[in-house]
């Protein structure tokens, strides 16, 4: 999956990933992830997520990526921000109202770049990667991220043969091994959700559900 994919369905509107909510179970579990007040909370593959509005509105600092300009534009447009627009090596940053949102890929970023990340929350981005490139992105992303850093992430899990992603099915057990022994995993809520996503049902997937997990990252 190349990011020319990702540039495609940004410019086909074809964004059924993006939720015109806050996501429920940021809402439900955050507080257990016991992130610092204040804290600068990283969003990887970001789009235009209102989330990241969420989290800002909780007092954090929002750190995001995202490899669509559209995305980036179309977030701050939507929200009313005008940004402050600069370059760095990361790619093209665009800050506002507690939010900078980096246009570039997130394979490009370092320890350095992340340093300041006290927590992260994934949604959509763990769920869009196919599994070759899941395996670069737990060990290189959340590898540069600093210890004592904690997370929430939200994940699907369905028959694999029965539908092609993105989104792409993680397991339980995939999430267990990939984040060992660096992070510690703990299942915080699973929830079926399959009859509320007609989308699903009609590619003929026969079970959906979610899952959210929290995630402290281990003393080096």
């Amino acid at each position: 999956m190349n990011p020319d994919f990702w540039h495609q369905r940004w410019h086909d509107n074809r964004i059924g990933f993006h939720q015109a909510e806050v996501t429920p179970l940021l809402q439900a579990h955050w507080e257990a992830i016991d992130a610092p007040a204040g804290s600068t909370v990283f969003v990887p593959l970001a789009g235009k997520s209102l989330d990241m509005v969420w989290l800002a509105s909780r007092g954090h600092r929002v750190l995001g990526v995202e490899l669509s300009p559209l995305a980036v534009e179309q977030f701050f447009t939507e929200h009313g921000l005008e940004a402050e627009v600069f370059e760095t090596r990361y790619g093209r940053h665009h800050r506002a109202g507690g939010i900078e949102l980096i246009c570039g890929d997130a394979f490009a970023l370092d320890a350095e770049a992340l340093a300041g990340c006290a927590a992260v929350f994934d949604r959509a981005a763990m769920i869009a990667l196919p599994e070759d490139l899941r395996a670069r992105y737990v060990d290189d992303l959340y590898g540069h991220l600093p210890a004592h850093c904690r997370g929430l992430l939200v994940t699907l899990e369905y028959p694999a043969e029965e539908k092609e992603g993105p989104p792409f099915p993680v397991t339980e057990a995939e999430v267990r091994t990939r984040f060992a022994p660096r992070w510690h995993v703990d299942l915080l809520q699973r929830q079926d959700i399959l009859a509320d996503q007609p989308g699903f049902q009609a590619e003929g997937v026969t079970a959906l559900e979610t899952c959210a997990y929290r995630l402290v990252r281990t003393p080096a």
